[in-house]
């Protein structure tokens, strides 16, 4: 093999990525934006007539239901009984809209009390129930 002439075998593969193609694309691609994204943000301005509209409803109420280690159940920082807190979902589950829970479950109990709570919440026919965790670092 020599250093800047001609290969004696031109058979050889040629190990470079030829760019050409590649930046033919980019350029037709890059032309079809700046065409279409004006035809797409361009708006017809009316001016819209007022009314009167009824208030739009209020948003759900959100409730954090905590199960801490030794497995007490609280309530917005309050802390309940199983028999509050089923006296508690009933309430909720009457409301319109229905309020949104969010479980927080120590890690140090067992996970027979949450699936308890959840199992609660479920009879009393919510439907709204996030578990919050915290991610891993």
């Amino acid at each position: 093999m020599s250093f800047g002439g001609r290969l004696e075998n031109d058979d050889e593969i040629v190990g470079e990525i030829n760019m050409v193609p590649m930046i033919d694309i980019m350029l037709v691609l890059l032309i079809i934006f700046i065409v279409t994204v004006p035809a797409v943000t361009q708006s017809v301005k009316v001016e819209l007539p007022r009314a009167d509209a009824a208030q739009a409803a209020t948003a759900p109420a959100s409730i954090a239901l905590s199960v801490t280690a030794d497995g007490a159940v609280h309530w917005n920082r309050e802390r309940i009984d199983e028999p509050e807190l089923l006296q508690r979902l009933d309430a909720a589950a009457r409301q319109t809209p229905q309020p949104e829970f969010s479980l927080h479950g120590d890690r140090a109990v067992p996970y027979e009390r949450v699936a308890r709570v959840m199992a609660a919440l479920q009879r009393a026919g919510l439907r709204q129930l996030a578990f919050v965790v915290e991610p891993d670092r």
